[in-house]
């Protein structure tokens, strides 16, 4: 286990704050996760939440300057019941300290490397919170980019909450238009076919490509695809090559059949999008899932204002006076170091 290696003002600096780091969990390339005890003031509860700590000093300038800086804007624009919730972000010298929810039953790749296949019916209730989750990024012209089992995590009621928006980036330019990504980024298992062309592509339907990976996932407990050579896995993708195993085939509907067919679909053009798979019947069959709750609808119709506020601005630029805005208009574009929100 990797040790808590932290400086005496490092320490301090966390306290003031309300933070004590408590147990190492996990890292990846140039962040280290940690266990950590929140309280607001002296006396009251303790929150357990989990903190990313990404240390600049060792990380590649590309990631630094270009990917760093849209993960924490991207992080502090989401609000909605089915990503993970950030409760802050501050910077002290070269480390960034993303503060999150804590998850309590881990990943979902955990869940099925210990229990196997995912039920039918429970399947269709985590895919529609992910599904949720993806309509709501798109209705704000994000792009997760990195959607896979390892980034589903879930809480101790077992609902999930799409975390890790580490190559997450706008779907549009400074000028509202659409925008191409060029960056191979994320899994190759959970990539797109036009990913591995090497050609610049429509990120949204990417991410929709991913999520048919994760669903295929629950339900088979394996990849639809051989991902042992990035040639074949192509050729594979192209050609729909995918099998459920002879039980699992036998078992699901063929409603569940169908939406994993318009999402493993290897024309981008062609494959569902979020809102069409949300009123699929598939999820449709369950009565339950075909209204939002309404937290769910609050958050929708929210991003959707947003969105709506974005598109105005770009059609209607704040006046300049010379080449400097306003300080009221300024700092209503600045974004903030230190962010922080309700918990839960």
């Amino acid at each position: 286990m990797t040790d808590l290696k932290t400086s005496a003002s490092e320490e301090n600096t966390l306290s003031a704050k309300g933070y004590k780091l408590t147990k190492f969990v996990g890292e990846g390339a140039y962040a280290k996760v940690y266990l950590t005890e929140y309280a607001a003031k002296e006396g009251t509860n303790k929150v357990t939440l989990a903190c990313k700590i990404i240390e600049t000093s060792k990380a590649p300038k590309d990631f630094v300057v270009k990917f760093l800086p849209r993960e924490i804007d991207v992080l502090i624009r989401l609000n909605h019941p089915h990503l993970i919730h950030v409760h802050s972000i501050f910077q002290r010298k070269t480390k960034y300290y993303i503060f999150m929810r804590y998850t309590e039953n881990g990943d979902l790749l955990g869940y099925i490397l210990k229990n196997g296949c995912v039920s039918e019916n429970q399947s269709r209730v985590w895919f529609r919170q992910l599904a949720l989750a993806l309509q709501y990024l798109h209705e704000l012209e994000i792009t997760h980019r990195d959607i896979k089992c390892e980034n589903v995590l879930l809480t101790a009621n077992f609902n999930v909450k799409l975390s890790d928006f580490g190559f997450s980036r706008s779907c549009v330019d400074e000028e509202d238009q659409p925008v191409l990504s060029e960056t191979y980024c994320g899994s190759m298992s959970y990539a797109a076919p036009e990913i591995l062309r090497g050609k610049p592509y429509l990120p949204k339907q990417t991410d929709l490509w991913s999520l048919g990976v994760v669903l295929f996932v629950m339900l088979n407990k394996s990849m639809p695809f051989d991902d042992t050579r990035m040639r074949k896995l192509y050729e594979q993708q192209m050609g729909k090559k995918y099998r459920f195993r002879s039980r699992v085939a036998s078992a699901i509907s063929l409603e569940c059949k169908s939406v994993v067919k318009h999402l493993l679909e290897p024309d981008p053009g062609l494959r569902h999008s979020a809102a069409q798979v949300l009123n699929s019947e598939w999820i449709a069959m369950d009565s339950r899932l075909t209204t939002l709750n309404t937290v769910e609808a609050a958050a929708l119709q929210k991003a959707r204002e947003e969105r709506r506020r974005l598109s105005d601005s770009h059609r209607n630029p704040p006046k300049r006076q010379g080449d400097i805005l306003s300080r009221e208009t300024r700092d209503s574009y600045r974004v903030g170091i230190l962010v922080s929100h309700s918990i839960f």
